[in-house]
């Protein structure tokens, strides 16, 4: 069990943090990481900006469960905290959902780029969170009705092309 652990950074849905500092929380997947590997997390996370704005910075307080911080401040600390412990894996339980389009756009972008040699799994409800994955694989009622990249689901899958279309035309995004 704890290679398992050691090699996956888990996101879920709830965002968990501890009471302590901004960096104990990020330090909880890697004691050992250092101030610039946290601030290049919290970077990645879309974070960097309002941690700066605390009064003490990586040493503010963090209360149980993070009452002090919004919901989107939660989730991107707990995302900056896997980004910290350097997985092979990343799995993102929809903790992208307390995120602004804005902020899941540029925090996916960042994703991509830093995180290019560990293996991603997000699992969301927005079509726009996972656009840009190369395979999708819809399920309805626990079941796959479809799999495969966005383009091909708009021409293959019924259920992925009404909730795209749905949900693509309230945010402005392209489905192309």
């Amino acid at each position: 069990f704890s290679t398992i652990y050691e090699k996956l950074g888990y996101i879920p849905q709830q965002a968990f943090l501890f009471s302590g500092t901004v960096a104990d929380n990020l330090r909880y997947g890697n004691e050992d990481a250092t101030e610039e590997e946290l601030w290049n997390a919290l970077e990645i996370a879309q974070s960097r900006d309002f941690v700066e704005k605390l009064p003490e910075k990586l040493n503010s307080m963090v209360s149980q469960n993070g009452t002090n911080l919004s919901g989107g401040q939660r989730q991107r600390l707990c995302i900056a905290r896997a980004i910290v412990k350097k997985a092979n894996f990343y799995m993102f339980d929809d903790s992208f959902s307390a995120l602004d389009f804005i902020t899941d756009s540029k925090l996916r972008e960042r994703l991509k780029a830093e995180l290019k040699d560990s293996a991603i799994i997000i699992v969301a409800q927005r079509v726009g969170t996972i656009i840009d994955a190369d395979n999708i694989i819809v399920l309805e009622n626990g079941n796959i009705v479809g799999s495969g990249t966005h383009k091909e689901l708009l021409e293959s899958c019924d259920i992925y092309k009404e909730m795209a279309e749905s949900q693509l035309e309230k945010t402005g995004v392209s489905d192309e």
